[in-house]
């Protein structure tokens, strides 16, 4: 019982390094080793009456060990980064494409492992992520471009630029940075267009890169079998792991319907290649005396399941729930081997214990958490339980403790659950499990690759159910964002509820006062985050990157002001508004006001439109444009317009009607500016307006523009922001909204003087990150996300 303690200890450990905002000191660290071994010895030869005393003690040196490991294992991992010098520098490098190439119709993306740095002075780090955009040849059309042709396991030397990991910082957000540390990927970036871009080898005979050329020849050749059939993905995600090869819209309905697991190879599938191949090895190596003679058929057969595990695994990308489920089929295999028994929560302690150890960013993915979940609430329910369940009455168990269990993790992590996720479990995992993915793996044997047409055949059926239930209303709760604690003391009520069970009837019978793990289960909807009173004002504004996007809530009311860029094949309002909306319990919009036509304002707009109900959109847009035609009520901000919510006063100062009627009217000049006033304070958006319109602006509502804070006009372009215009504003806090390193060298040094020069604080969603604002009795409380969740690994 003290390994598993212990073990449990080392986790906790590595799980509070990752909480820190700066990485500790080492000099420390050496006497935690041989203490907690020394504790933990003398806590088995201690009497039993005794033993608790050295347990505890020991207990807390262990998870020292886990802290200490962890940062040292951080401490090393950081030490490989770009300079800030060396961002935004043409650097020539040799290395080796390491991993699939994820292709899209504007570029190839890719790792790559550098080898040597041929630029004199310049330090890259070992490992980095490049995009490689179409080449156009010169003097050719626009549509006569092509992607470079690029394969895992090729040596190239390239001309590259790199910046330092850096994501978008928000609330409930995405944190690119933590991936990136967690892919051990220390810069990325992009290739240059030059004439020394070019292949050096073929291939590179290296261990590394053998199973990588392989999933590509896979996904290859699945695509080219496949071609036109819409579930072609799927099925080249179910070989090789390559979850990107799915389209949104499918993913959708994966997620809805609570099945998207089942594209993550772990467990269920891992095991099942296991069981194959032991049954098969099994039944063939009883055929023959000799062989038993010279190996009992057990073990070779056990043997013979972990070598199909691990090839599975490797070939579906060894992601952190497939390394969970191979290390348990390791553990189980090593007992077989030597003739020991082991328990179900042993072996689950001991995979998490070696994950962990050889990877401690293991535990800042969202997958660590819900598939060592997953097996531990099947564990409650089926391990030590007297008596046996039936075949289906075990499977609607099982499949209603998980549902119920992972909950908690799904509301902290997503804010989502769906609600007809045991049922469409019961119809996918069989069919998908038992029949697609075998047929699935035996194509890729290239005899068998007719397999892959009824494997199609039966996905697609089983995706009609799935796409039926997905579009049934309601099949997803969505709330807030809860808070730890009622995450904790509802998984607690859920570990409570499903306790082994004596005589009666139901879940509730056996165990005592099991309803009160019901009860444990209520703050997890009912305690919400705490919003504005009655006159106050709360104001966030949006890490976008190059673009914007501001959230202002009243007591009663949410308006969102702009949008935000696209990005590819997604956008600022999937990424961040909604997660941000949905995070902070925000189920409608009363208005949305985009300011203008331009992407980097209104690219977001039609995924928040498709996400949650908005009342009414007022913005400066054409009256055919497709925003203003996804909402019922719509109308143009024009000057003079004016409302109350809650206390809090908007007005609208721009544009005139009349500017609405001008032939060839600039985008930015016709920009909506909202002027929101509060008792105390003010906050002025003029969105992308140049002086043009801030000189009309000065003529005519002067006396309207002094703000206490201001989002400076067309990101800090010297386009905008002249000297009069700001001086008449006069903002105590100055907001630049730019992207990090962006092309465009916004903010402009002088503008950010000229704000400087008047004593106006400057923030910068590049350096803070989201920027949140309380307009209340206190005063007006500033915020910057970057420094509340402030990590080790967030660039500084």
């Amino acid at each position: 019982m003290l390994i598993p303690l212990y073990s449990l200890a080392f986790v906790s450990g590595v799980c509070l390094l990752q909480l820190q905002a700066e990485l500790p000191a080492m000099q420390w660290a050496i006497v935690l080793l041989p203490v907690a071994l020394g504790l933990a010895f003398c806590a088995y030869k201690v009497p039993a009456a005794l033993r608790l005393v050295y347990t505890f003690p020991a207990g807390i040196f262990f998870v020292g060990l886990g802290f200490f490991w962890a940062a040292m294992l951080a401490h090393w991992r950081m030490a490989d980064a770009l300079p800030h010098e060396w961002e935004g520098r043409d650097i020539d490098l040799i290395g080796v494409i390491a991993e699939l190439p994820q292709r899209n119709d504007l570029s190839v993306r890719f790792r790559f492992d550098v080898e040597q740095v041929l630029t004199s002075g310049a330090q890259v780090p070992a490992r980095i992520l490049l995009s490689w955009y179409q080449t156009r040849r010169r003097g050719a059309g626009r549509n006569d471009a092509s992607l470079p042709d690029v394969n895992v396991g090729e040596r190239w030397r390239l001309t590259v630029r790199l910046k330092r990991p850096r994501g978008n910082a928000n609330p409930h957000g995405f944190d690119f940075e933590a991936k990136a540390i967690e892919r051990n990927l220390r810069a990325t970036g992009y290739v240059r267009d030059s004439e020394l871009n070019h292949r050096l080898d073929e291939w590179v005979n290296h261990p590394a890169y053998w199973v990588e050329r392989i999933r590509q020849q896979i996904r290859a050749r699945f695509a080219e079998l496949l071609t036109g059939r819409d579930y072609a993905g799927v099925l080249i995600t179910l070989a090789v792991g390559d979850q990107r090869s799915i389209p949104r819209e499918q993913w959708q309905v994966f997620t809805r319907t609570g099945t998207n697991h089942l594209m993550a190879i772990s467990g269920l599938h891992i095991t099942m290649v296991a069981g194959l191949a032991f049954a098969s090895i099994y039944w063939l190596w009883l055929r023959s005396a000799r062989l038993i003679a010279f190996l009992p058929a057990r073990k070779i057969a056990t043997a013979g399941g972990l070598v199909a595990a691990l090839c599975y695994a490797l070939l579906a990308g060894f992601a952190v729930p497939t390394r969970r489920a191979f290390l348990m089929l390791l553990i189980i295999a090593l007992a077989l081997w030597c003739n020991r028994k082991i328990s179900l929560p042993t072996v689950l302690v001991g995979a998490l214990l070696m994950v962990v150890m050889l990877d401690p960013w293991a535990v800042i993915a969202p997958g660590f958490w819900l598939s060592f979940g997953a097996i531990a609430l099947i564990a409650l329910v089926t391990f030590g339980r007297i008596g046996r369940l039936g075949a289906i009455s075990g499977w609607v168990r099982v499949q209603w403790v998980i549902t119920l269990g992972l909950a908690p993790l799904l509301l902290i992590m997503f804010q989502q659950v769906s609600l007809v996720a045991p049922l469409a479990n019961a119809i996918a995992i069989p069919l998908i499990s038992m029949a697609v993915v075998p047929l699935t793996l035996l194509s890729i044997t290239p005899y068998l690759d007719f397999l892959l047409f009824p494997a199609h055949a039966l996905l697609s059926a089983g995706m009609v159910l799935l796409q039926w239930f997905s579009e049934m209303p309601q099949v997803v709760w969505q709330q807030h964002a809860p808070p730890l604690w009622t995450a904790v003391v509802g998984l607690a009520g859920i570990i409570w509820l499903f306790l082994p069970g004596g005589s009666g009837l139901g879940i509730f019978s056996g165990f005592p006062m099991r309803w009160l793990g019901v009860v444990a289960l209520l703050p997890l909807f009912a305690v919400t985050f705490p919003k504005p009173a009655s006159g106050d004002l709360w104001l966030t504004v949006l890490d976008v990157g190059q673009g914007l996007a501001v959230v202002a809530r009243t007591e009663h009311h949410t308006l969102l002001y702009d949008t935000g860029p696209p990005f590819g094949g997604t956008d600022s309002g999937e990424r961040i508004i909604v997660p941000f909306l949905r995070g902070e319990g925000i189920r409608q919009l009363d208005l949305m006001m985009i300011s203008h036509a331009d992407s980097d304002h209104s690219g977001g707009a039609l995924s928040v439109l498709s996400a949650l109900p908005v009342k009414a959109l007022s913005s400066s847009l054409n009256e055919d444009h497709p925003i203003q035609r996804a909402v019922l009520d719509s109308r143009r901000c024009e000057a003079g317009e004016s409302w109350q919510w809650d206390g809090v006063h908007f007005e609208l100062l721009h544009p005139l009607p009349q500017r609405y009627e001008q032939a060839g009217r600039k985008t930015n000049n016709a920009s909506c500016v909202l002027k929101i006033s509060t008792r105390y304070g003010s906050v002025l958006l003029p969105a992308d307006i140049e002086k043009e319109s801030e000189w009309a602006l000065l003529e005519r509502a002067g006396h309207l523009l002094p703000s206490t804070v201001l989002i400076a006009p067309h990101h800090g372009s010297k386009t905008s922001s002249t000297d009069a215009f700001v001086r008449q504003i006069n903002p105590r806090l100055t907001i630049f909204t730019i992207g990090y390193r962006n092309p465009f060298g916004h903010p402009r040094e002088d503008i950010v003087a000229r704000y400087r020069d008047l004593g106006s604080l400057v923030m910068r969603s590049d350096r803070d990150g989201a920027v949140l604002l309380k307009f209340n009795s206190a005063g007006i409380e500033i915020g910057s996300w970057r420094e509340i969740n402030r990590r080790y690994w967030h660039d500084r």
